[in-house]
């Protein structure tokens, strides 16, 4: 976080210091004068991609400031997707700030255009997006499935601001109801999660940004200048339409090139493998070299139940980060433990697996085979050799017109889905579920015939 330059800030002591000796002079009260505290809490940050985002208001400085927000610094926008991209290592913390400055660019759009907007819902509405990512754990969706028991990240994030909620005496209330989608203005809601979100646009330009993946940059900028809102939900303006077709296309292209590359879905595959070989053990009650908190998560696998039940089990939680699971695959290296070991050390050294994209799921004779040749060329038992063949399915649907319809708005006022008036793109296409199944296996190995 950067205030201000060094020149910049001593002008400032030396106006205020003049200010001072003027008004008490004057014999007014330095109660007048704004405190260091109020002048110190709007800040700035220099972001690669929009230039320099300020913090709009007290509130939102002292949630930004927040340990739980915090911690968002340390945890890895891409998961392991910077071994195939290694520019990749922003975090969700550079992707929260980014969503809520698109928030404020949006919520003067509309305004502009003569849609009414509380002080109250803007600066609420910054909080929603602001917050909408805080419960993500370390490496987000790859660990979902293993240090919690069926516990998804918004569900996280819905507890953290209820808590928060109780921090600011009530102050979040109807930030939270935006979120959840109970505010009577929907649009806004709508501005957090629907196919024109500002999570959605921050992410493909800032993804494509440290990637260096050009073809899912995207015109947030032309986007955002085309929002409007009717019957009480956001639309685009007609002449948009050649900037919605190219972010259509850029989501799909960054999601099989970024989020689902194939090296991606190996690395990711094989760390769900060794948090769960971790949890096994640490389960028999083997000693493993862990912090205190994911020692508890590897024992536990909390539910939904439990976070409701254990008001500890939060912070226990957002101690986590990146951090915690890194360095304990460092030491798992040389745990006695020939799977964790073994996986251990692909990981942290990058000898990820082989993947392969099959036109079905893995039949149980293919992965048979290649269970058996992975014991019969590793020295390993039927049971261990489990662990060194993984298969899953990839799946990215780009354009849900059945649930959240992209419509827009004609100069005469007529409402059209973007399905009847697409220039470019048939988009059938992207409303289907596109899935690839896959296998992974140790590299050295070859492919079963």
């Amino acid at each position: 976080m950067w205030g201000l330059s060094a020149s910049t800030s001593s002008s400032t002591h030396n106006i205020r210091e003049f200010c001072m000796v003027l008004w008490l002079s004057l014999g007014i009260q330095d109660c007048f004068m704004p405190s260091v505290s109020e002048t110190n809490k709007f800040k700035l940050f220099n972001d690669p991609i929009y230039g320099f985002i300020s913090i709009p208001s007290e509130r939102i400085f002292d949630l930004v400031e927040h340990p739980y927000f915090q911690r968002l610094r340390r945890i890895s926008q891409l998961g392991l997707s910077s071994l195939v991209y290694p520019g990749a290592n922003h975090t969700r913390f550079h992707h929260a700030l980014g969503a809520m400055h698109l928030m404020l660019k949006a919520i003067q759009v509309l305004r502009r255009k003569g849609i009414e907007i509380t002080a109250s819902e803007e600066e609420s509405a910054q909080i929603a997006i602001l917050l909408h990512d805080i419960g993500h754990g370390p490496f987000s969706h790859a660990l979902e499935q293993t240090l919690l028991d069926g516990v998804h990240h918004e569900t996280v994030s819905r507890i953290i601001m209820e808590r928060l909620n109780l921090h600011f005496d009530g102050a979040l209330d109807e930030a939270i109801a935006i979120f959840e989608d109970r505010h009577p203005k929907g649009f806004l809601h709508e501005l957090i999660s629907s196919q024109l979100d500002m999570d959605r646009m921050d992410y493909l330009k800032r993804d494509a940004f440290y990637t260096g993946v050009i073809e899912g940059a995207i015109n947030s900028d032309r986007l955002l200048e085309m929002l409007h809102v009717s019957e009480g939900h956001l639309v685009l303006e007609h002449k948009a339409i050649a900037s919605i077709e190219k972010l259509l296309i850029s989501r799909s292209l960054m999601y099989w090139q970024v989020y689902m590359h194939k090296t991606v879905l190996s690395a990711e595959s094989m760390l769900v493998e060794v948090l769960r070989r971790a949890s096994l053990l640490a389960r028999r009650g083997e000693d493993l070299f862990a912090g205190a908190e994911l020692q508890i998560l590897l024992r536990r696998r909390p539910s939904q139940k439990d976070f409701n039940q254990e008001p500890g089990l939060l912070d226990l939680f957002t101690r986590l980060d990146d951090s915690d699971i890194l360095s304990a695959i460092k030491q798992w290296q040389q745990h006695p433990d020939p799977v964790l070991s073994a996986m251990s050390r692909r990981i942290i050294d990058r000898k990820l697996f082989r993947i392969k994209f099959l036109d079905r799921p893995l039949s149980l004779e293919d992965r048979a085979s290649l269970e058996a040749s992975v014991a019969a060329s590793m020295g390993l038992s039927a049971e261990d050799s489990l662990h060194f063949v993984l298969d899953g399915v990839a799946s990215n649907k780009t354009y849900t017109a059945d649930k959240q319809e992209i419509k827009l708005l004609k100069k005469n006022g007529n409402v059209l889905p973007l399905t009847e008036v697409s220039e470019i793109l048939p988009l059938s296409v992207y409303s289907q579920v596109t899935t690839r199944p896959f296998v992974c296996w140790p590299k050295e190995l070859p492919w079963i015939h």
